[in-house]
């Protein structure tokens, strides 16, 4: 299982909108609104890094209001 971390910058007001519309998003499993550098907390999980990234750049990435985003991939070590 691939597990990311996406931090999200939002255009100014639009944090509910952009956290509505990323919870629709297959493979997003919790988001939260959160306070400083960012505007939201995003955490993705897919079968693999390739289903990740497609979520990420196809779908989170392509959302209206997000200025953005920084992405975290959790590694196993």
């Amino acid at each position: 299982m691939a597990v990311g971390f996406v931090l999200i910058t939002t255009e100014t007001g639009c944090e509910v909108s952009v956290r509505e519309a990323v919870s629709a998003i297959e493979g997003v499993v919790g988001q939260w609104i959160v306070f400083g550098p960012h505007d939201l907390f995003v955490k993705v999980e897919a079968d693999d890094e390739s289903e990740l990234t497609r979520c990420i750049v196809k779908g989170i990435r392509e959302v209206p209001g997000i200025i953005e985003t920084r992405t975290l991939i959790g590694a196993e070590i």
